[in-house]
Parts: structure tokens; C-alpha cells; sequence
């Protein structure tokens, strides 16, 4: 993946009901079983930090997310700008 001269992308981490990535969508068979699982539980340790409060375990929470991408209510994406990857959903 090649990087172009243009740095004018501004990505807003603030409205996650609006995704900002200006990436592709990863399928979901195309990620090893254990990866997607260890990629679920850093976002869920990154987007939860209230989990001790919840009153839902953190394998509890991976797995919700794991479904909602198996119900295809939640997308991988890897953005193609900032060359990171990301949960979003649908």
C-alpha cells in the first residue's frame, strides 16, 4: 500500500456512530479465528474501560462483539490512511 502525498485526511475519533475510516472492509474468513479474537478483545479493552462496572465479563463482551460480526452488524476495517484496522458497525 503505497502513501500519497496528500496528509489533508482529519479523522474524527469522537463520533463513532459515524465511522471516519476511509478504509476497506476485512471479511471476516479472511482472518485466522484466533486473530480475530485476540483483535476483538483490544478493542473491547479499548472502547469498554468501564467493563468492571457493567457487570459483564471480558470474554462476555468479545463475545458480543464476535456476534455482532457474525450477524454482519459490525465490519471489520483496516484504514487505509493511518494503516490501522478498527470495529464498526453496520
Amino acid at each position: 500500500m503505497g502513501r500519497h502525498g496528500d496528509h489533508e485526511v482529519t479523522l474524527e475519533y469522537d463520533q463513532q456512530d459515524q465511522p471516519s475510516e476511509e478504509g476497506v472492509e476485512v471479511p471476516l474468513e479472511r482472518i485466522d479465528p484466533q486473530t480475530l479474537r485476540r483483535m476483538v478483545a483490544a478493542f473491547v479493552s479499548r472502547e469498554w474501560s468501564e467493563l468492571s462496572d457493567s457487570g459483564h465479563s471480558l470474554d462476555d463482551k468479545i463475545e458480543q462483539v464476535l456476534q455482532q460480526l457474525r450477524h454482519r452488524q459490525a465490519k471489520v476495517v483496516f484504514d487505509l490512511t493511518s494503516e490501522t484496522w478498527n470495529i464498526i458497525p453496520i
